[in-house]
């Protein structure tokens, strides 16, 4: 099989040594700067967070100082003791609403929840005292409706048997 041979580039090495060394050289460049750069870019967006850090509290800073300046007026802080504390001027007569709705589903006096989900807003204490109060008289059982009787209806009084005494 016969080759063309074109004149002048037939003879001729596809990379120089120069073009070699000059790949090697941009290799190492690429190789040494990556590191560095890598570490530049994270310190600038540490550095940007730090910032909003700041700025963050530098705000709540001007916040509290406002808080504080507004606690230094007297009207605030007679305002502020009326609402949270409930206090009232001499010759005032305080107030005091309660939501007439009644609360969903109280047990009764006396009876003892049952159950963590029951006593879950009651303190310790008072479970156990109505424990002791529920041992000490056991809950009476529902009193009967009362029965009318037609006036014209004549009445035989029934022997009744005593109640048996607690235990």
């Amino acid at each position: 099989m016969a080759r063309w041979k074109i004149p002048g580039i037939a003879g001729r090495p596809r990379f120089t040594s120069r073009a070699t060394v000059l790949v090697l050289v941009l290799c190492s460049l690429v190789a040494i700067l990556a590191y560095p750069t890598r570490q530049f870019i994270a310190q600038r967006s540490e550095i940007n967070a730090q910032r909003a850090k700041a700025e963050r509290a530098t705000q709540q800073v001007e916040r509290l100082g406002r808080e504080r300046a507004r606690w230094q007026d007297p009207a605030f802080v007679m305002a502020q003791a009326r609402e949270r504390l409930h206090y009232a001027l001499p010759g005032e007569t305080p107030f005091v609403s309660i939501d007439p709705s009644p609360p969903a589903a109280q047990p009764a006096p006396g009876v003892v929840a049952a159950g963590p989900a029951a006593r879950a807003g009651v303190p310790w204490y008072t479970s156990v005292w109505g424990s002791v109060a529920l041992a000490d008289s056991p809950p009476v059982a529902a009193a009967a409706p009362p029965v009318t009787v037609p006036a014209a209806a004549p009445t035989t009084a029934q022997p009744t048997a005593p109640a048996p005494a607690p235990r």
